[in-house]
């Protein structure tokens, strides 16, 4: 079998800091490429319970979701106004670049444009990018039991679904808690287990299915997704169990994370995220998704070589005996396939 990895994670995902200066049209550039995927938060100061908003190349810089709320889709022009070469432009809206806040963006390479798939028997515009095993995809809900195109010629491990039109809640699909249930980005509510969200389907190679529920496929609503599949050295979606402690689990990843977002299962609990350059190792700073309230400080994990450790059994992220999934992207991959090739790791 050939060894697959992503060599250099950072030209696929990558973090951008800034502070807020409070000045329309001003460029973030160092992300090191065009971002089709962009998720921007205020972390700290007089803006920092600002709501988490997200952008994508599909949808158009103008146009905006927030991901800790079930609004549908906001047009504002003054927050993220273009995707730019080495990143984007911000205006002057507080939730962007409001003067002396500081802001964290996630951002996400798809294909820096946009091709028609007929995979599914709903008719799809998507973003792909195939290295990295990203896609973004754009559909128009029809209300009943439907196929829906990806483009990632693999079964995505995750799947998250929101409604353009209206005001219903972010949907998940992720291979750890399987096709019957679903998890909400928004909020905190232990995993929905209904049919009406992935018909309890399984995603294939060329499709994911989505049931009748507004979440994902009301009829005549505009509907976007954001499909990933799990590739060595980049990406890992999963399920670890707390102990605790302060010696707490660790999670083999892979690869040493430059970001990483968990949330318990078995029960309600707010999603927790990090990132490579927001904290350091006895200093790492979390963001909760599902609210808009600012950044934490605390010794809560250790971003290793290979994964995560664990350094507090707060019930968010480590409580003992408590189940919680995960999603992760990699700043260095563990083994590259050059090295692989080389017989330097085994």
């Amino acid at each position: 079998m050939a060894y697959t990895t992503v060599d250099k994670p950072t030209a696929h995902f990558n973090t951008k800091l800034w502070t807020g200066n409070g000045s329309a049209g001003t460029a973030q550039t160092g992300v090191g490429f065009q971002p089709d995927w962009v998720w921007i938060k205020a972390r700290a100061g007089t803006q920092g319970g600002q709501s988490h908003v997200t952008f994508d190349a599909i949808r158009g810089a103008g146009k905006f979701l927030y991901p800790d709320d079930a609004d549908g889709e906001v047009t504002d022009t003054n927050r993220l106004t273009s995707f730019d070469s080495d990143g984007f432009t911000v205006g002057s809206n507080n939730s962007v670049n409001a003067s002396s806040t500081t802001y964290a963006s996630w951002n996400w390479l798809g294909a820096n444009g946009t091709a028609s798939n007929t995979d599914g028997s709903v008719t799809t515009t998507v973003s792909v990018n195939t290295t990295a095993g990203f896609s973004i995809v754009s559909y128009t809900g029809t209300g009943s039991n439907a196929t829906i195109g990806h483009g990632l010629g693999a079964s995505p491990r995750l799947v998250i679904t929101k409604n353009r039109s209206s005001a219903n809640n972010w949907a998940m699909y992720h291979a750890s808690t399987g096709n019957t249930k679903s998890l909400q980005l928004d909020n905190n509510n232990t995993p929905a287990t209904s049919a009406a969200y992935w018909n309890n389907t399984t995603p294939t190679s060329s499709v994911f299915t989505v049931s009748t529920g507004n979440d994902v496929n009301k009829s005549g609503d505009n509907m976007i997704a954001y499909c990933f599949l799990e590739k060595k050295g980049y990406s890992k979606f999963g399920t670890y169990v707390g102990n605790g402690n302060s010696d707490g689990k660790f999670v083999h990843l892979g690869f040493k994370p430059a970001f990483f977002i968990t949330r318990r299962i078995n029960t309600s609990a707010n999603w927790s995220m990090w990132d490579n350059t927001r904290g350091y190792n006895g200093d790492m700073k979390v963001l909760y998704p599902d609210i808009p309230d600012a950044e934490n400080n605390g010794d809560y994990m250790d971003f290793v070589s290979n994964g995560v450790k664990l350094r507090d059994g707060n019930s968010k992220w480590g409580a003992d005996g408590d189940t919680y999934i995960y999603i992760a992207f990699a700043e260095n991959p563990f083994v590259t396939a050059g090295t692989k090739a080389a017989g330097l790791a085994r």
